[in-house]
């Protein structure tokens, strides 16, 4: 069985809280900031493959009281990245040692991953990483898990897929792999031995 990872918040922690508390006073300026400038549809169009530098362009324009703050998601995103998930990685190195196949599809813009790739030295465990950025394809839509598939060979049944977002496991089992929703370390290796792979 070849075992797939997601990459932010399985394997890497990742929240953009932990920068924006450091550059505004109060939760409640986080809150609106995140969910009103820098929210989750403007950062998933760097992960589709846009620039960090033309998303805070577009985004100063509609918000030049905040050019400062939303230029540090770019400059200070090494700051929204908190560590490695120690027990993820745990797992991830208890597969390898047992020789199972390891890929990754990682929702994640193609230029910040090269900085991921040289701070995490155990992505390079991965035969094959789909960066969605790359691919211009974000999870769930059932293209970017198919690429992986096409470029390795794969059978999406010979496939388990682990991912913190339920909608993304729902478009890999969509595609005809076995999915688990990521909650904790100590959860996901449960399963995983439920499943004869550690």
């Amino acid at each position: 069985m070849n075992v797939v990872f997601d990459i932010g918040n399985v394997l890497v922690h990742w929240d953009p809280r932990a920068l924006y508390a450091k550059v505004f006073a109060t939760e409640v300026e986080v809150d609106w900031f995140l969910a009103n400038v820098c929210n989750h549809d403007w950062n998933l169009e760097q992960d589709r493959g846009r620039s960090f530098a033309d998303g805070v362009t577009e985004l100063t324009a509609r918000f030049p009281e905040h050019a400062e703050a939303i230029a540090a998601y770019d400059t200070r995103w090494h700051e929204t990245v908190l560590g490695a998930i120690g027990g993820s990685v745990a797992v991830l190195a208890d597969l390898a040692a047992r020789g199972t196949p390891l890929y990754a599809i990682t929702n994640f813009n193609q230029h910040k991953f090269r900085e991921a790739l040289e701070r995490f030295p155990f992505l390079s465990t991965f035969r094959d990483i789909v960066v969605s950025g790359d691919e211009r394809l974000l999870k769930p839509d059932a293209a970017i898990y198919r690429v992986l598939l096409a470029r390795n060979g794969l059978r999406a049944e010979d496939c388990v897929f682990i991912d913190d977002s339920e909608k993304n496991v729902k478009g890999a089992e969509a595609v005809g792999m076995r999915g688990i929703h990521f909650t904790t370390p100590e959860a996901l290796r449960r399963e995983l031995a439920g499943m004869g792979l550690l």
